[in-house]
């Protein structure tokens, strides 16, 4: 039966090529053909041998073809889209370097008690940063990475939130946590793994996370957050909550297949997330220009019927304004939101990184000195008379003492026992990992000089 079902499309081929040969290239001297069907007209035109023949329509260019996601117009010339629109797409910014409004531009006015907690907490990052990473460097901590340069975009971005957006933190936004209330104590624990530690230990130094403050405990496979954002966000808008998905990432976590996954499933399900996306021009020691071709980030969401907008990063106003109005369409229209904020990473990847090792020092040097986010916002709040020298002063002592204090009693606290290894992942802990636990104490016991002493067994 198959060979001759075989045989019948076999022939049929050859019948169907023998009509076409003799009725198109046969008739290469004669004139065309005419062909009627349904009141639409349409000719073949004669062709030579081993050329291409494609049916000819009186005007193409008045009809359309209705498929799904709307109607698509049909041209009769070829055109490609081009790789690039050829001008790069603006960067919206409120403040200049100056840090004075720039004319006819459009804000979102903040009050002086906002504004002014806005930069308090932007020093009191920056103190963070600075003693975190020294006590590393003293052999204090084991790791450590600071948002240097990209303060406004943490700082800025959390004010323009609601407590009860839902946060998916990379790494580098501590400020959104310290503004939502993480006091350093906290931060201080969290860093030196003690018993007080939230996470009891388990991550890396700067892997926080709170459920009060609604911020997901940091994970260090990049882009990974982004999918479950959407979900998040899909569940908020199924409860008909007044609150929105918040996520954070890098322009390296972009060529992740988490990332065009995430872009996708939120457009289609429209569901109210944030995508802010911090282009500080290096991923880890790859630069921008040689992690896509794409006019940076922004142009993306487009591709994937997500409104898009591209900030200056180093502007705090800028990125106040622009993630406030974003939370609003969030919610309210139900849609996803990609934010591209641009920024440099002033700082060493992490402290485990050199970055003088591929990128030039006066390229460092000039957006530390000359492209300061926090600097060009002190301009701005002591132009309305919010803020002097002397309260620079004190208060940047203040944050200082406090922070060593914090430091001083992490580091004497007790660590989590070491049965908290094995807890709370499952309800009922299963045999392969009770009998390793059992090896582990073990393993303890016959080599205790190996085991360091300040933890509990």
């Amino acid at each position: 039966m198959a060979l001759i079902c075989h045989a019948r499309s076999t022939a049929a081929r050859h019948f169907m090529r023998g009509l076409y040969a003799s009725n198109v290239i046969g008739r290469r001297n004669s004139p065309p053909i005419p062909f009627s069907s349904g009141g639409s007209e349409r000719c073949f035109g004669s062709a030579r041998a081993g050329e291409s023949v494609s049916p000819q329509y009186d005007d193409c260019r008045n009809q359309v073809l209705d498929f799904p996601g709307g109607k698509v117009a049909f041209i009769p010339e070829m055109r490609f889209l081009s790789e690039s629109t050829g001008e790069r797409i603006s960067c919206y910014r409120v403040l200049d370097d100056n840090g004075q409004t720039i004319s006819g531009s459009s804000f979102k006015e903040v009050t002086r008690e906002v504004a002014v907690k806005m930069y308090r907490d932007m020093i009191t990052l920056q103190v963070m940063d600075t003693i975190f990473y020294e006590a590393q460097r003293q052999g204090r901590i084991s790791f450590f990475l600071t948002s240097t340069g990209e303060e406004a975009i943490n700082i800025a971005s959390a004010a323009a939130l609601s407590n009860e957006d839902v946060v998916f933190p990379q790494y580098r936004e501590p400020g959104v946590l310290l503004w939502r209330g993480f006091t350093l104590q906290e931060f201080a624990n969290q860093c030196f793994g003690n018993k007080s530690d939230y996470g009891k230990g388990r991550q890396m130094p700067i892997h926080y996370g709170s459920r009060k403050y609604n911020y997901f405990t940091i994970s260090s496979p990049i882009a990974t957050q982004l999918p479950q954002a959407v979900g998040a966000a899909y569940s908020l808008k199924m409860d008909r909550k007044e609150a929105c998905a918040v996520t954070y990432f890098g322009d390296g976590g972009t060529s992740e297949g988490d990332f065009h996954a995430a872009l996708n499933f939120a457009a289609v399900t429209e569901s109210p997330v944030i995508f802010f996306c911090r282009n500080n021009g290096w991923a880890i020691s790859t630069p921008t220009e040689e992690q896509f071709r794409s006019d940076g980030v922004v142009i993306r969401g487009q591709a994937y019927g997500i409104r898009s907008i591209r900030v200056d990063g180093n502007d705090a106003l800028a990125v106040y304004s622009a993630v406030h109005l974003a939370r609003e369409m969030a919610i309210s229209e139900a849609r996803p939101i990609l934010i591209e904020a641009l920024t440099y990473r002033v700082g060493h990847h992490s402290t485990s990184d050199d970055s003088t090792k591929y990128r030039p020092a006066d390229e460092i040097n000039h957006w530390r000195t000359e492209r300061d986010p926090i600097s060009r916002y002190r301009k701005w709040i002591e132009r309305n008379g919010w803020w002097c020298d002397d309260v620079e002063s004190e208060f940047r002592s203040s944050v200082r003492k406090e922070l060593l204090q914090a430091i001083q009693v992490a580091e004497r606290a007790q660590k989590p026992p070491l049965k908290e290894l094995f807890t709370d992942v499952y309800d009922v802990v299963p045999s392969n990992l009770r009998e390793q636990e059992q090896v582990l104490y073990q393993t303890v016991d016959k080599y205790p000089g190996d085991y360091p002493s300040d933890v509990p067994i």
